[in-house]
């Protein structure tokens, strides 16, 4: 075979087979096949797009790269859900104990932030001790016992997916459907849990913009979850504004345990209930409705919660110390109408800027800054009021880049759904 051969094959939009994916990804792994030849084949298959076959070959291709879990000899149907990301998307601290109190298992392994979207483990390192790194039979141990655990991999899971990844971050080929799903199952199938729920977002703080493109984003990754044998279901959910009130580390993980104790944001608590109970749902083979009775009896319960608090206490946390900065400043709003829009890709950046983000994985963040919102999308304002609390190390932090942020008009706007639909 030969790469340039391949290359100009998917250019003229031609279907690639197994044997030729698993050559370039080989020898790209091997460093035969170099970067500029790589990028060129990543550029033609995001003008080209990839068939279903392609895709799965592709995602199987990456998914031997390296190593995958063994949960079999674990008791109890084990459920996965993966977020494509957004602003202020705690969603994983609050469903993963919920879903988990109602008698699933759920082996959530997490990434760190990186850009304008926060990660999962950074939330949870903003708890004081609180161990992300566990050992592998760490892991299994803590699933086997309390029936979630969240951490970091120490396997070589999918690294195939990570030098692809690189390289596609650098060269204008991440926005490509075939190659963002199949970066994403690969790496939920090496996890091996029996089903997963998909978060699919959409909107403009979201790396997906229409909902026509995150439906067939979502059917793209459940025809590879079912290829694989795992039941998958994916929701459409909005990210036009961001998820709850607070974006910022400890923030959201303050946040996320008062949705745990039945308070807070009631969109973003929505969001949580529907996707534990389609996780219920499929992980128990029983309907929605049974389902979501199961997860909101056991939230009202506060059986949720104490499974959260079980999960930071085997991880070693201090759940009475969170970092969150003593230090506020307060935006005000200045004119009064209707908070008809929030550029939640700006805002994202804003709070990324502040130091609660990374630009490249090496940066060091800063967990207890932030922002929280005294008002929301619908809302209507006066002016002199505190639209935001920004959480700040040093208090001469500039307030100014907020003023584009939010839409502020005199006629009220229709609201659009927190969630657009179910994809099966």
């Amino acid at each position: 075979m030969n790469i340039v051969d391949i290359i100009n094959k998917k250019r003229e939009n031609q279907m690639l087979s197994y044997d030729e994916l698993a050559y370039v990804i080989d020898g790209y792994m091997s460093d035969d096949i170099k970067d500029y030849q790589v990028s060129s084949l990543l550029m033609a298959i995001c003008l080209n797009e990839m068939t279903s076959d392609e895709i799965n070959n592709l995602t199987s291709i990456m998914l031997k790269s390296g190593d995958t879990f063994d949960l079999s000899f674990i008791k109890g149907t084990k459920v996965d859900k993966h977020s494509t990301g957004g602003v202020g998307d705690k969603t994983t601290l609050v469903v993963a104990p919920l879903a988990s109190s109602c008698g699933l298992i759920i082996p959530k392994m997490s990434g760190r932030g990186l850009g304008h979207t926060g990660g999962t483990i950074d939330k949870l390192e903003s708890i004081k001790g609180f161990n992300v790194n566990l050992s592998n039979d760490e892991f299994l141990t803590q699933l086997n016992e309390i029936g979630l655990a969240i951490t970091t991999s120490s396997l070589n899971i999918v690294p195939a997916d990570k030098k692809l990844y690189a390289l596609r971050d650098v060269t204008g080929t991440v926005a490509s459907l075939p190659l963002i799903a199949s970066s994403i199952m690969s790496k939920k199938l090496a996890i091996n849990a029996d089903k997963i729920v998909l978060d699919v977002k959409m909107g403009n703080g979201a790396l997906i913009k229409t909902k026509d493109e995150a439906i067939e984003l979502a059917k793209i990754m459940i025809n590879i979850g079912n290829n694989f044998g795992k039941e998958t279901i994916a929701l459409i959910t909005n990210m036009n504004y961001p998820l709850g009130n607070s974006i910022g580390n400890g923030l959201e993980v303050r946040e996320a345990i008062e949705i745990l104790k039945g308070k807070g944001d009631n969109d973003f608590k929505q969001l949580c209930l529907a996707l534990a109970s389609y996780m219920v749902s499929i992980g128990k083979n029983i309907d929605i409705e049974q389902a979501r009775k199961e997860v909101e009896i056991n939230l009202d319960n506060g059986n949720a919660y104490n499974k959260f608090i079980s999960m930071v206490n085997h991880q070693h946390g201090d759940i009475n110390k969170i970092d969150i900065s003593d230090k506020t400043l307060n935006y005000k709003v200045q004119m009064n109408g209707y908070i008809n829009g929030i550029d939640t890709f700006a805002l994202g950046k804003y709070v990324m800027s502040l130091g609660a983000g990374r630009e490249t994985k090496e940066d060091i963040i800063d967990y207890g800054v932030g922002i929280v919102l005294q008002h929301k999308k619908g809302d209507y304002v006066k002016e002199g009021d505190i639209l935001a609390t920004v959480y700040v190390r040093d208090e001469n932090i500039s307030l100014e880049a907020l003023n584009n942020i939010f839409i502020i008009e005199e006629e009220q706007k229709e609201l659009e759904p927190i969630i657009y639909g179910v994809v099966k």
